[in-house]
């Protein structure tokens, strides 16, 4: 089969691979679509995402979506007892919890904090966790999340960074009927914003420095933008800000936004180590700051609103074959990229 492995830095190849075979207690997809991430450039660009370095070669993708090739013998009865059977749309979850959770309180009821997780096209552990950016993928029963109609294999492919998206709105608190900034209008702000208005938000606002990512935060229901590359000023007095962008230089700029006892979510990633910022705004105007990692159980929640008629279309500005997958990485690298996909099945 194929698959689009990365070897190390700059060094993306469409390879031929050995398929993968339906064990007793594993479901076998065929790949459908996947979303380029930002950890996947990362490991394209520099051979690491954050502290997860590449020893090996390693099949990118964690956002793809499906259908049912094949259903494994031991579970097949309790597959057909929830619905799914073969030709079945699906997405994934990508995580797979290792060991024990750490021994503090909670830690079971916030999964996505779990010490050690193989996640799909990771490597962050060695053996690393193949990805979904191949033709054909096995995975776990529980990993399994069906598509109910109306939900195409295109917009399924979306469903894991809504859910990074929606975790952040869930970190936020109650945000009905409040004032939301969203600074950084890539695919995690814009989705975000999506899911801010379904959650009954009454004033959305996105801030970026990209004409078009503002363009993308439009379509995706925001009430007003700021492009801040331009000078235009953010607003003040919001509710809630989250923090999109994961540039340390924007803090600032959005704790003044915040109001005195306001929330900012910080859900882009800074980058390791040390990092100037203005922060003093956190303390002076007793904000909480709070963190968001990748989700926990809002992948049901995001199907569940895609069900209900949210649409997320307009992040999808491009698609490529899976021979192409360079070209397409390439491309999620431009300005006038949001969430880009692979056709997995050509």
């Amino acid at each position: 089969m194929k698959a689009v492995m990365i070897h190390a830095a700059n060094d993306l190849r469409v390879t031929e691979v050995e398929s993968p075979v339906v064990g007793d207690d594993d479901v076998l997809i065929a790949m459908a679509y996947g979303g380029i991430c930002g950890s996947d450039l990362s490991y394209w660009k520099h051979g690491a995402s954050g502290t997860a370095v590449l020893r090996d070669p390693l099949i990118l993708g964690h956002e793809v979506s499906g259908t049912v090739a094949a259903i494994g013998a031991n579970i097949a009865a309790e597959a057909a007892a929830s619905g799914l059977e073969v030709g079945s749309p699906v997405t994934v979850h990508p995580a797979t919890r290792v060991g024990e959770p750490a021994a503090w309180p909670g830690a079971a009821e916030r999964p996505n904090l779990w010490p050690v997780v193989r996640y799909f096209g990771s490597a962050a552990v060695t053996p690393h966790e193949q990805g979904g950016f191949s033709t054909l993928r096995r995975v776990r029963l529980d990993q399994v999340r069906m598509l109910p109609s109306g939900v195409s294999l295109r917009i399924g492919a979306v469903v894991e960074p809504l859910s990074v998206a929606l975790h952040a709105v869930t970190r936020a608190g109650e945000v009905r009927g409040r004032t939301v900034l969203v600074n950084g209008c890539g695919p995690i702000g814009s989705l975000a914003i999506a899911a801010l208005k379904h959650t009954g938000a009454a004033r959305v606002i996105g801030a970026d420095v990209s004409t078009h990512a503002l363009s993308v935060a439009t379509a995706m229901g925001a009430d007003e933008v700021v492009n801040v590359g331009l000078g235009e000023r953010l607003p003040s007095n919001v509710d809630v800000s989250i923090e999109a962008s994961g540039a340390a230089a924007a803090l600032g700029g959005v704790i003044d936004a915040t109001r005195p006892g306001g929330v900012i979510v910080q859900t882009g990633n800074l980058r390791a180590g040390t990092i100037e910022a203005r922060i003093a705004g956190i303390v002076t105007k007793e904000i909480d700051y709070r963190g968001s990692y990748r989700f926990a159980d809002e992948m049901d929640t995001a199907i569940r609103m895609l069900a209900e008629g949210l649409d997320v279309s307009a992040v999808i500005t491009h698609e490529f074959a899976i021979d192409d997958a360079e070209e397409a990485f390439r491309m999620a690298t431009t300005p006038e990229a949001a969430k880009v996909l692979l056709r997995l099945d050509v």
